[in-house]
């Protein structure tokens, strides 16, 4: 039986039938790329005609070396990570407190592509395996920009759902100061002025699919109202789901003591968290509601208070969007603002325009002008504006120390990246050894 078997795997007309196969439902039935047809003839050819040699660096017909076996087996890998990865899943790592407490700066996460269906690059030739720059590199690109397509996702298992955790291209991504990456280029130019952070920094532009990632929760989908008042968050005008585990800044104060860091340990506080003012005996801690009802029980401890962001200096609409002097709107109190759908027709006039100017100029790629008082779309007078996307709001389960959708707005369909599915591996950098390791979130789903 297993010597048949061996020879039907043999056998060059049954290979051919089974690639040939996998082939067409993938990239022709699934991709939908038919301009993939041309690949057929090459795979008729390689095994059944054999007129070319297309694994032009061994010889036909002699035989392996371990150097051309090695050489085989490494250009194998490379395409079918390739593939896996651009169409199934990725590997994607937390390099923030941004979630806390739902996940973990140090949670390593497979990131689901099929979730939402894969997104075709739209730079394809690129170092494999990297992202943005090449390794060892901060500024020198992976990729270059010969071959360009436009946006594009074949279908996948569903859509953005609310609540779910979602890896997306950083909106404002497009353009990067160098020697502060983590910052936006925007943010920084509303602070300092756009001429002085162009002519002391270096920039770098960078398409839709390789702008950094970032992971938060979507609160909101196409349609949505979304608003926050004194840190709550209503969605429809109703309280969000009780999902996750959201953390907030809390003022402790105590009678003069400080508190033990055993006890920091066992709340699950980080040190780089642990923030002590000796001038006013208090804390300044990021919590979540439980952690911070078991402080109150400290004997210690005199009062913990959640901190309620106000404008005191009226500079906030520099940070927050719609970045205008019209909103006077902080990370705890902010909205109520309309998540904007893909077919929806919203009219246009001056208080409204800085909600919308990003996604008209930038994300749907229109000239958009104001003049005289009148708002000009590819030359022509606009009074209403119709989506040609679906958009979502997005934010940290760390609430006081999430750069999000409150900073920098709505994030485009064609952004998203796929779906937080479960962490494989999770890292505490303040343990050492085996220690570092949190056995209890490993192969744990991402809720």
């Amino acid at each position: 039986m297993l010597d048949t078997l061996k020879q039907i795997y043999r056998n060059r007309w049954f290979r051919f039938g089974i690639v040939t196969l996998i082939y067409i439902l993938w990239f022709i039935m699934w991709m939908k790329s038919y301009w993939m047809l041309i690949g057929l003839p090459i795979i008729f050819d390689f095994y059944i005609t054999q007129k070319v040699n297309w694994t032009f660096w061994k010889k036909r017909d002699a035989p392996k070396t371990p150097l051309v076996e090695w050489v085989d087996a490494l250009i194998f890998a490379v395409v079918a990570a390739s593939l896996i990865r651009m169409c199934f899943v990725e590997a994607y790592t937390i390099p923030s407190q941004s979630m806390e407490k739902s996940m973990l700066a140090g949670d390593y996460l497979f990131v689901s592509k099929v979730a939402y269906g894969p997104k075709l690059p739209n730079t394809p030739l690129s170092f494999p395996f990297v992202h943005n720059t090449m390794p060892f590199s901060t500024s020198r690109r992976s990729f270059v920009e010969w071959v360009k397509r436009p946006y594009r996702r074949i279908a996948g298992l569903g859509t953005v759902q609310r609540n779910d955790v979602v890896v997306f291209n950083f909106p404002e991504g497009d353009t990067v100061v160098l020697q502060d990456q983590v910052s936006s280029y925007y943010t920084l130019c509303r602070l300092y002025g756009r001429g002085y952070i162009k002519n002391n920094f270096d920039l770098v532009v960078r398409p839709v699919d390789k702008r950094e990632n970032y992971v938060k929760r979507c609160v909101g989908i196409p349609g949505d109202s979304i608003e926050v008042r004194h840190g709550q968050l209503l969605v429809n005008g109703q309280p969000q789901d009780n999902v996750g585990l959201r953390q907030y800044n809390y003022t402790v104060r105590t009678n003069g003591t400080t508190i033990n860091a055993k006890r920091f340990e066992q709340l699950g506080v980080a040190r780089s968290d642990q923030h002590y003012n000796p001038a006013e005996g208090a804390y300044h801690l990021p919590l979540t509601d439980g952690m911070a009802d078991q402080l109150r029980a400290y004997s210690s401890v005199s009062e913990v208070l959640r901190d309620d962001n106000v404008d005191s200096t009226g500079q906030m609409w520099r940070l927050i969007f719609p970045h205008s002097p019209d909103c006077a709107w902080t990370e705890d109190n902010f909205g109520p603002i309309w998540v904007p759908q893909k077919g929806a027709t919203v009219q246009l006039n001056a208080q409204n325009l800085p909600f919308y100017r990003r996604i008209i100029a930038v994300y749907e790629g229109n000239d958009l002008q104001v003049r005289q008082g009148q708002i000009l779309i590819n030359g022509q007078p606009a009074m209403s504006y119709t989506f040609q996307m679906d958009y979502y709001w997005m934010m940290g389960d760390n609430r006081h120390n999430s750069a999000d959708s409150r900073y920098w707005g709505f994030v485009p369909e064609d952004h998203v990246v796929g779906k937080a599915s479960f962490i494989w591996l999770s890292l505490d950098k303040d343990k050492s050894f085996l220690k570092k390791i949190r056995w209890g979130r490993m192969f744990s789903k991402v809720r």
